[in-house]
């Protein structure tokens, strides 16, 4: 009760906010730590009973808030830690942190010009760049900031739907063909996901084969498209991936966009987790084909280290995302305004309240500079050729596909001592299956490291290691293979 908005309360709350800010900064600093632990791991029922976590009907003491958030980061996972690999968003970037708490100060919603006028203005900016970098003249087309990658992807099945029949938004599904949607079978989960939502069903998602490197095979997905023809279903969309999340994986975008231009299909880019190599001089022939797309999906909050979340969908059409998505709601979108109604970007977007992701990105961008994301970018994958390097004729290691990694994914199975000379048969893929979730739980226990596995197709369990994180070295990398090694010498 003693902060403000209470009389006198500009003392009582700059004390309390130092106060908060004191515990962030140590706990920023000790994330860059490499003595401390990534996770004080603990069970959930034992995390539930050692706190009282419970809401109350009277109020705590400061005392006690500052203790809560304390508590709080005690148990987090330290995200920006450099021996945490775990995930594809990894890092803690100083000017980004710095932005969020602005953000956070500023506190506005992104839905006209009325009310945020200046991250409207960078998020026009800003997209305009990205489109840019994708390869459209003079960045031209339409975008937004969503809240992650699926709702991007979610978004360009929707404006994809809407381009080729947009009747739909009225009459709905009922109105119009039985719609069909392509991707391979290594890409993301949210194409089923976004076609469950949207009313068109996971059946309606046709899973393309992909090569051994785990790309694309534009040949099936011909045959796959005429094969739907035939049955009397309607192709309205073909997702490609650029980075998949597991192998990492680039599809053949050029031979895509043909099939795409032949067919008169929607092509869409999934680049949430590669779509940073645009930043790289060095590895955007990966993307080559990309400016072919009709939309591209670009998650900032993975490869560039942008805070979560920052994702961006791209669209080379303009005019579209607003006719898809506009409701004319009069009490946001006033048509006699004072100043351009252009730049009232809500109507638009799916949401109403929409959180402001540009101003991370943006401070970030003017901080570094676009080489500074270069930089950063060459660096880790740099790091995971050192990684493929050291393990690929290690004892003990085994490649899940050949070649170097087209990204920072390296994925590879840790083969115990026990099982080294043992034939290749189910016995020993029964073993071999349990040996990276149990090196997983060791690894939390102890705190030291964390890293993804995964089952994939026929192959069991096997480490997928990223890099996004431009605070590791190659000792990290060292580290982690020292540490599997420890940790699984015994199974």
């Amino acid at each position: 009760p003693d902060l403000l908005p209470a009389c006198n309360g500009e003392i009582t709350t700059m004390s309390f906010l130092q106060d908060v800010v004191d515990i962030l900064l140590q706990y920023v600093v000790k994330s860059f730590d490499r003595s401390t632990k990534v996770i004080d791991f603990h069970y959930p029922n034992e995390l539930l009973q050692e706190y009282n976590w419970e809401l109350a009907d009277q109020p705590q003491t400061l005392e006690e808030i500052l203790l809560n958030c304390r508590t709080t980061l005690k148990y987090a996972i330290k995200t920006g830690h450099p021996r945490y690999f775990n995930q594809l968003s990894t890092g803690l970037d100083m000017v980004g942190l710095a932005a969020d708490w602005l953000t956070s100060a500023a506190n506005t919603n992104m839905f006209t010009y009325e009310i945020a006028p200046v991250f409207v203005l960078l998020e026009y900016v800003t997209l305009r760049k990205m489109r840019e970098m994708v390869g459209w003249p003079g960045g031209c087309g339409d975008g937004i900031f969503s809240p992650g990658g699926a709702i991007s992807n979610m978004y360009a099945m929707l404006i994809a739907r809407f381009k080729m029949f947009p009747e739909v938004k009225e009459k709905g599904m009922a109105a119009i063909p039985r719609l069909v949607a392509f991707t391979s079978e290594h890409s993301h989960f949210s194409v089923k996901k976004g076609a469950a939502a949207l009313g068109i069903g996971t059946d309606s998602v046709i899973l393309i084969r992909c090569d051994e490197r785990g790309k694309m095979i534009p040949s099936d997905l011909e045959r796959r498209i005429l094969e739907a023809k035939q049955k009397g279903f309607v192709p309205f969309l073909v997702s490609a991936t650029a980075g998949t999340t597991v192998y990492g994986a680039f599809d053949p975008l050029i031979a895509i966009a043909d099939i795409c231009k032949k067919y008169k299909i929607w092509m869409h880019v999934d680049g949430a987790w590669g779509g940073g190599l645009l930043m790289s001089r060095k590895h955007k022939w990966k993307l080559n084909g990309v400016e072919r797309a009709n939309s591209v999906t670009w998650n900032p909050h993975k490869m560039m280290g942008v805070p979560l979340q920052c994702s961006a969908l791209l669209v080379r059409e303009e005019g579209l995302m607003q006719s898809c998505n506009q409701m004319h709601a009069s009490y946001l979108f006033q048509q006699d305004k004072h100043y351009d109604l252009s730049y009232d970007t809500g109507d638009k977007a799916l949401q109403c309240g929409r959180h402001v992701d540009v101003f991370k990105l943006w401070l970030m961008w003017r901080a570094k500079g676009t080489t500074g994301f270069e930089a950063q970018i060459d660096k880790c994958l740099e790091l995971a050729e050192y990684l493929y390097n050291k393990i690929k004729n290690r004892e003990g290691y085994e490649m899940v596909f050949d070649g170097k990694p087209q990204h920072t994914n390296v994925c590879f199975w840790y083969i115990p001592p026990s099982l080294r000379s043992m034939e290749d048969n189910e016995e020993r893929m029964n073993h071999l299956m349990k040996v990276a979730p149990v090196i997983k739980a060791r690894m939390m226990e102890y705190g030291t490291t964390m890293v993804s596995y995964q089952p994939l197709g026929d192959k069991v369990n096997f480490f997928r290691m990223v890099i996004s994180n431009p605070a590791a070295t190659h000792q990290d990398i060292d580290f982690l293979i020292d540490e599997i090694e420890r940790l699984g010498q015994d199974l």
